[in-house]
């Protein structure tokens, strides 16, 4: 079972927000199904003005998020974020002078504490990146429990911006989550997100932060993979060993006289491989020439990567 709480807050007294509850409710929608249209998590969305999202309300949520021994539990939060001198705050609409919202020492007291396997954090919040620092009193080390990994918009100092009614971070987090950080298999990682994210923005830009404390990332969401399974798995037949190159020639490619139906059928195989980076044609610009001038085509250093878990039977 894994379960999300989305939160997103446009309705701030004093300074209120464009698109907090757009990403909430887009972010929430996404996350609810895997590319296939099966089940992922289990969403709880609240926005506001449908809740009026106060402290005690917003305390109460996360507390129930992160009981229990879930699979994954993923808190999302899109408003208004604070720090002072004693660390991050999650601002809520009864915030006040000294009393500001949710302590982010304190939700991550309640994810460290909590049965979940894999509990993900992530802020879209100016002065995010104050989740799971040292504390600003100096009094503590903040230290995330295995299993735990935290993704904020921004530094601890840095703002968090919204573009046309979008936050900048989260516009790229569902892009993410779409496909963009998929890997050959369709797997989206908290790691693949992070690199999607950082890529897309330069170094003038708010700069996103990841911290994390796993063996291993748990998918987030997973799409159809590059390249089917079954094709995928044939890698060790094309290539008995990881070093060895497949012999090509005209008798591969369906537009020359001599094409062979089996040999055509291999090369659209490896014609996939090539198209995400597990194989390059050798002494060829395409696998087209490759062909044609009956040479061969080897595995790349990512390629080497999936014959190894395919030989390993891990795939």
């Amino acid at each position: 079972m894994k379960k999300a709480l989305i939160i997103g807050i446009n309705d701030y007294p004093s300074s209120p927000l464009n698109g907090c509850v757009n990403d909430a409710n887009t972010l929430a929608a996404i996350l609810e199904s895997n590319g296939d249209g099966s089940p992922n998590f289990g969403v709880r969305t609240i926005t506001c003005p449908s809740t009026e999202i106060t402290r005690p309300v917003l305390r109460e949520a996360i507390d129930q998020l992160f009981s229990g021994d879930s699979e994954m539990a993923l808190l999302y939060f899109s408003g208004h974020g604070f720090i002072n001198s004693t660390g991050g705050y999650l601002v809520t609409v009864d915030a006040s002078r000294y009393d500001e919202g949710v302590s982010m020492n304190d939700i991550l007291t309640l994810a460290n504490q909590s049965q979940a396997r894999n509990k993900v954090i992530i802020f879209d919040c100016c002065h995010s990146g104050a989740m799971g620092t040292i504390s600003q009193s100096g009094n503590s080390i903040a230290q995330l429990a295995e299993g735990m990994s935290v993704l904020t918009a921004s530094r601890d100092r840095e703002s968090a911006l919204e573009i046309n009614g979008a936050g900048v971070f989260t516009s790229l987090l569902i892009d993410a989550l779409k496909g963009g950080a998929a890997d050959i298999r369709g797997n989206i990682t908290p790691g693949s997100l992070y690199a999607y994210v950082d890529e897309a923005l330069g170094a003038w830009d708010q700069r996103p932060i990841f911290k994390t404390n796993v063996t291993s990332f748990s998918p987030l969401r997973v799409i159809q993979p590059k390249v089917p399974f079954e094709t995928l798995r044939k890698i060790t037949q094309y290539f008995p060993t990881a070093e060895s190159e497949h012999s090509l020639d005209p008798s591969y490619e369906d537009t020359d006289n001599s094409a062979d139906p089996e040999n055509v059928k291999i090369f659209k195989d490896l014609q996939k491989y090539q198209s995400v980076g597990l194989v390059i044609p050798v002494d060829a610009e395409f696998m087209y020439y490759a062909a044609m001038n009956s040479t061969s085509c080897r595995l790349t250093a990512l390629g080497y990567q999936y014959w190894r878990l395919v030989n390993e039977r891990r795939l």
